[in-house]
């Protein structure tokens, strides 16, 4: 009798965990029999509600006509950009298929049996399924105020960590540590832990209230910081995103990245998207705007929420996963968050204003009834 595929590949490898994306507005439309899917709303996967830059839209219009050509593999203008524009060198910038794909190479060159990761028990549960596909060890140090606690994570460190991930701001939970939180834990961390910095959602910050990372870098620390085109500028179906570290990190990155890792249409809309300056202006006006509407929604509601400096913010309405459910069949999709073990919380993306109200209308409808009192946010301990 033949073998089954799954009893041919590695044991460890059948026993891992599937990353669950937001749900596409297409899937739901389907499933719950709406014929007209554009009455959907998805306020589920932190996408920016204005669309992708119009600058890279025009980009992309004009790189058409070559798509029959293969990528420059070594992103040589768009690394050259981000290079001006961050005040690095050309070799301490590497371009990945989206920053998850630079996590993935990160486990690569770092990673195997007997290491170890530390990260926060509520961050991006992407590092977990890293280390856990190249059989690394987690360490999860538990939050405070749903924010890292980066004095116990330098305490999680043991000789066997190769990678430290602190996402600042976090997701799920949109919360921050400041550069001098940052400093003073880049000062202490032993020198043979690679810190990665992931910085899908700092660009929404504005550049007074956003650390200084990238000094680390040109410092020559063993540190990596990851960003995004996904977020602030846009462009999550094209995944965009880029590493700066050493040359001696990005030197290793290389080696275990595939060549054309990302498409000539990607990398020319991203270019473009990095100057669109007003593009980003608007963008955080949108995002300030619409968290402040959201917030007073739920202190209207009666809801506990976490104030959030990204496009998104985390709210504890009970039973989260029913209640993402019951929005789907009002035609609003958000996202459940038992997966990072809050079960009675649902993370909403910041949309346009007229999306945001819907939002709020559904939300009215289908929320599980308090059974007392009015709870502060961060009620809950961590």
């Amino acid at each position: 009798m033949k073998k089954k595929l799954h009893e041919l590949a590695h044991p460890w490898v059948r026993k891992l965990a599937t990353y669950e994306p937001g749900r596409p507005i297409e899937e739901v439309a389907r499933e719950l029999g709406f014929a007209d899917a554009e009455e959907i709303i998805k306020l589920a996967s932190n996408e920016n509600a204005l669309g992708p830059s119009p600058r890279a839209v025009a980009a992309m219009r004009r790189a058409l006509p070559r798509m029959h050509l293969y990528p420059d593999g070594s992103a040589f203008f768009l690394r050259r950009a981000l290079a001006h524009k961050l005040a690095v060198g050309l070799d301490q910038i590497m371009v990945g298929h989206g920053s998850n794909e630079i996590i993935a190479l990160l486990g690569q060159a770092f990673l195997r049996p007997g290491t170890n990761i530390v990260m926060a028990d509520r961050a991006f549960v992407v590092y977990r399924l890293v280390a856990d596909a190249f059989r690394a060890r987690t360490i999860a140090v538990p939050m405070r105020n749903f924010t890292h606690d980066l004095d116990a994570m330098l305490r999680a460190i043991t000789p066997r960590t190769k990678l430290v991930f602190i996402a600042n701001p976090n997701n799920p939970t949109g919360t921050m540590v400041d550069g001098a939180a940052l400093d003073r834990f880049m000062r202490r961390v032993p020198e043979h832990a690679a810190v990665v910095l992931d910085e899908a959602y700092i660009e929404l910050l504005p550049p007074d209230r956003q650390p200084d990372t990238i000094r680390y870098v040109r410092e020559g620390r063993p540190v990596f910081v990851l960003r995004t085109f996904s977020k602030t500028y846009g462009l999550a179906g094209l995944r965009v995103g880029y590493a700066v570290a050493p040359a001696e990190g990005v030197a290793l990155l290389n080696k275990v990245r595939q060549p054309f890792n990302v498409n000539a249409m990607a990398l020319a809309a991203a270019e473009a998207a990095l100057a669109d300056e007003a593009y980003v202006a608007r963008t955080r006006r949108l995002v300030a705007n619409g968290l402040r509407t959201l917030e007073q929604a739920c202190a209207r509601l009666d809801l506990d929420y976490v104030p959030s400096v990204a496009n998104f913010i985390l709210i504890k309405t009970g039973r989260g996963r029913e209640v993402c459910r019951a929005l789907e069949r009002e035609q609003v999709i958000v996202r459940p968050m038992d997966a990072y073990g809050l079960p009675d919380y649902i993370r909403v993306t910041v949309g346009r204003p007229a999306e945001n109200a819907k939002f709020i209308r559904a939300l009215e409808q289908v929320r599980p009834r308090p059974s007392a009192g009015n709870h502060p946010p961060f009620s809950e301990t961590s």
